[in-house]
């Protein structure tokens, strides 16, 4: 075991960090999720920083059955066309449009109501019309983390997820169904669900010496 100054056995965190995947086909949707479960991963995500530590954020967790298929049948809604894009853009540059990625992600609109908690982080406030980059990029910065910290945190406790966000395409639907005033921003869907085992890997990734630069644009010293 490796110990670092802080005190965090470093191989413990990062297999944490490397091994969690966007979980779709290896979601155990016969078994239920405790809420307690939930709300313990939203205590660890609530410790996430936000801008000026507003912390503008809702969790909205969806448990019930028929709002679960009324969601579904919104992300199928958006997913047909975008996914017929997707394959004919990867058939178009000569490759398998039957690929690991996409079947994984049919198989997952196909099930998406089965999944036994849909968890929708939302942002208090929504984005001016024409926003700046440094509006847009604060706008989201302040919730990403956490979410990505909650997701990690359903990876130590046996459980998986996906950030998903084709629902948004009819994104007043949706707010309609669930009862979201138009003030608020939802950011994503994330299907919560306990894995079929635990042995997930690293994934392949380019070397990050090919995706790192120094002190300037594609500047490598």
């Amino acid at each position: 075991m490796t110990t670092t100054p802080a005190g965090f056995d470093l191989g413990q965190t990062d297999r944490l960090l490397t091994t969690t995947r966007a979980v779709r086909k290896r979601l155990d949707f016969a078994r239920p999720v405790e809420r307690e479960v939930v709300l313990d991963c939203l205590r660890v995500a609530l410790q996430a920083p936000s801008g000026g530590n507003t912390q503008p954020w809702r969790w909205l967790v969806v448990d019930d059955p028929e709002m679960r298929l009324g969601l579904a049948d919104l992300y199928r809604k958006g997913y047909g066309p975008y996914i017929e894009m997707q394959r004919q853009a990867v058939r178009a540059a000569g490759g398998d449009d039957q690929s690991a990625i996409i079947r994984s992600s049919d198989y997952l609109a196909e099930h998406l109501h089965e999944a036994p908690v849909h968890v929708i982080p939302c942002l208090l406030g929504r984005l001016p019309e024409h926003p700046s980059p440094a509006d847009t990029a604060g706008f989201y910065g302040s919730i990403l983390p956490a979410v990505w910290s909650f997701q990690l945190a359903l990876r130590g406790r046996g459980l998986g997820s996906a950030f998903t966000t084709l629902h948004l395409l009819h994104e007043r639907e949706a707010a309609e169904l669930l009862g979201i005033p138009d003030t608020v921003t939802m950011v994503a869907l994330l299907p919560v669900a306990y894995t079929t085992g635990t042995d997930f890997r690293p994934a392949d990734r380019k070397p990050v010496e090919s995706v790192t630069y120094w002190n300037a644009w594609k500047r490598r010293e």
